[in-house]
């Protein structure tokens, strides 16, 4: 006789998927180096489920408008940039920042009605953002981004930026800040410690690592990293600010890394990521550039191996977890609040949460395995 509970038990469990949300998420989002939009022509963007133009006027500001023209529909992303107005195309109606037509150069008038969609921008530490809200409404004074420390000072390196498209929905980037054990096993990483807080709108990650045995190489100039140290933030659904440290031998190198996207639409999204290194006596200016580089190159083979997953994976809804995984459905009740209208946004999706993960069990079985993976690579060597 099989009992309740011993049928509870062995029941398979089904993965559960809601329908995508089609819907964009509320807050600001990063499109890029902000210098790469002035050569004085226009940028195409797909983003939040549509086609945008980037373009920058004489008066040096940043204007993202709907990019078709309410004309006739020419594309004003291939159009041209004349004094602060985009001209389309097709008939050189010309548009300015905020929406509306300035001019049309064949008529004695502009129509009341001539007004187009247009985003709201920021430039800040040489970074471009826009604001997105289904609601139509402007960014509240309170929601803003925090500069970064070295983003401007001359004791800091250029910013070291990457691109690229991921084809999958946005959510699987930022389920990332709660996934502990997938930095052992996808990026050969050690955390030894591993706590999160979601407050707000911010959504933060702190980490402390050292570096895996059977893996760990010194650089190009003997250089051996021991570990490091990590305190990534969320700021809004798509903005993530890391104050990383790598420790070193004998010296720390401070640095700040940007993972930031947009979504294309409800199926893929662009990624970027960012990353600027602090000088010091034991890395002078040069030095610091050129590891810099190294460093980004490092970020983007470890976004790769992120996207490998994700593009085989399955989209899940009811995560079957474990005593050692992250608060993920916590997570994804904080994210829900940049998806609902601002009147629906539940105390749940904002009050502070903090959760610690007791790394002692995964410290313990990661460093065997590192002890197997040297004992079977010293065999493989003597043989």
């Amino acid at each position: 006789m099989i009992t309740v509970a011993a049928a509870e038990t062995d029941a398979i469990r089904a993965i559960e998927v809601e329908t995508i949300p089609n819907r964009f998420a509320r807050g600001w989002h990063c499109l890029g180096l902000a210098q790469s939009f002035k050569d004085g022509k226009p940028h195409t963007i797909q983003a939040f489920g549509q086609k945008l133009v980037v373009f920058c006027g004489e008066d040096g500001k940043v204007n993202v408008l709907d990019a078709y023209c309410r004309h006739m529909g020419g594309d004003l992303s291939q159009g041209t940039v004349k004094g602060n107005d985009i001209a389309c195309p097709f008939h050189d109606w010309r548009w300015s920042g905020n929406g509306r037509c300035a001019k049309i150069p064949y008529s004695r008038r502009v129509p009341l009605r001539a007004r187009t969609s247009s985003w709201p921008t920021m430039e800040q530490d040489h970074l471009l953002f826009v604001w997105n809200d289904p609601e139509g409404n402007p960014p509240p004074a309170d929601v803003t981004i925090p500069r970064i420390e070295g983003a401007t000072s001359d004791d800091w390196t250029d910013w070291r930026w990457t691109e690229q498209i991921v084809n999958t929905n946005c959510r699987e980037v930022v389920d990332n800040v709660v996934d502990m054990a997938h930095f052992f096993y996808i990026h050969n990483s050690f955390p030894t410690y591993f706590k999160n807080i979601f407050d707000g709108t911010t959504a933060t990650q702190i980490m402390k690592g050292k570096t895996r045995p059977d893996v760990a190489r010194p650089d190009a100039e003997g250089n051996t990293m021991i570990g490091n140290t990590s305190v990534a933030t969320y700021h809004g659904p798509s903005f993530m600010v890391d104050e990383l440290t790598y420790h070193y031998q004998g010296f720390d190198l401070h640095s700040v890394l940007i993972n930031c996207h947009y979504p294309i639409d409800e199926n893929s999204f662009v990624l970027h990521s960012g990353i600027i290194a602090k000088h010091s006596d034991q890395l002078p200016k040069e030095a610091a550039e050129v590891l810099a580089g190294k460093l980004s190159g490092f970020i983007l083979r470890g976004f790769d191996q992120d996207i490998q997953i994700w593009k085989n994976k399955a989209r899940i809804d009811n995560p079957l977890l474990c005593e050692e995984d992250g608060p993920v459905y916590q997570l994804r009740r904080w994210y829900e609040q940049f998806y609902v209208n601002t009147a629906e946004v539940a105390p749940e999706m904002t009050e502070r949460f903090e959760f610690e993960i007791d790394t002692t069990r995964p410290v313990e079985s990661w460093a065997r395995e590192c002890e197997e993976n040297l004992a079977r690579a010293a065999a493989e060597g003597q043989s």
